[in-house]
């Protein structure tokens, strides 16, 4: 098993993201950290502090030298996916070859509507994010791209430089939904996040995932699955990071109760027996 942190940076100081970011880099243990892809905090007051995911990305990856990082996940109605594919390729370079591409539909009604943002049935977001996935992929591997769609259109479209990752840095979609999600995670994913799930859906969503693969004739090890953990008492978390590995996850990520660097290294010592 293997273990990462989420530090989604709503309600907090951009000081004490970078305190822990700085120290999980000294810890080998985790492998990658995350921010979101949110204007406001989430499933609190909405008028909190909120830092945008990109630029805390950028920024904390300059701050680190061997820590992944990604945002858990970027919305495709936030930004135009040719301007996305750009950022990413830049990221990956200026990180030295460490992003994580975090990408979903995209789903908070609230911040959409605050902002303006047209976020569309969930017919219309899911048709959305399969052409903005079309148009980020071809604009990472390819040396010109075209592309007609409903949403998003190419022509003979540059991404220049490549990203240092190949064919592109590892993408990770979040997200349950069995009819969109799960076939988009098949089809383009190398990490399926499956929020906090209860076990006997995740195990149902995941034997979804495979035959999804299989109809494509893809080999699901080439995806890796995690889950988001939320404990505050290292012996808890430890307990129920052991029970998602029996059942076949693969990545846990530890979502700190708190922004604070001294609670890092107890919750790494107590995950080790578990690492792989």
């Amino acid at each position: 098993m293997r273990f990462a942190l989420s530090t989604a940076p709503q309600n907090c100081r951009w000081e004490d993201v970078l305190a822990v970011w700085k120290e999980a880099d000294q810890i080998p243990l985790f492998e990658s950290a995350w921010t979101f892809d949110h204007l406001e905090p989430i499933f609190s007051d909405r008028s909190g502090p909120c830092l945008e995911g990109w630029m805390t990305l950028a920024a904390l990856l300059q701050a680190t030298t061997r820590i992944r990082g990604g945002n858990l996940v970027s919305g495709m109605v936030y930004r135009h996916p040719a301007v996305l594919a750009n950022m990413a390729a830049t990221l990956d370079i200026t990180s030295g070859g460490r992003l994580e591409l975090g990408l979903g539909a995209a789903w908070n009604t609230d911040e959409c509507g605050a902002y303006g943002i047209e976020l569309g049935t969930l017919t219309e977001r899911f048709d959305r994010f399969d052409e903005g996935m079309e148009v980020i992929v071809r604009l990472l591997t390819q040396e010109r791209s075209s592309f007609t769609g409903r949403y998003f259109t190419l022509d003979e479209a540059w991404c220049e430089p490549k990203p240092i990752q190949r064919p592109h840095p590892p993408i990770c979609i979040g997200g349950q939904g069995e009819r969109r999600t799960i076939p988009a995670v098949a089809r383009w994913a190398q990490h399926w996040n499956a929020g906090r799930p209860e076990p006997d859906a995740f195990a149902r969503k995941r034997d979804i995932l495979w035959e999804r693969c299989a109809d494509i004739g893809r080999d699901p090890a080439e995806i890796t699955t995690s889950v988001l953990l939320v404990r505050a008492d290292p012996g808890r978390l430890t307990a129920e990071a052991a029970a998602w590995g029996e059942r076949g996850v693969d990545l846990v990520l530890v979502a700190l109760p708190a922004y604070d660097p001294a609670l890092l290294a107890p919750i790494a010592e107590a995950l080790a027996p578990l690492a792989s």
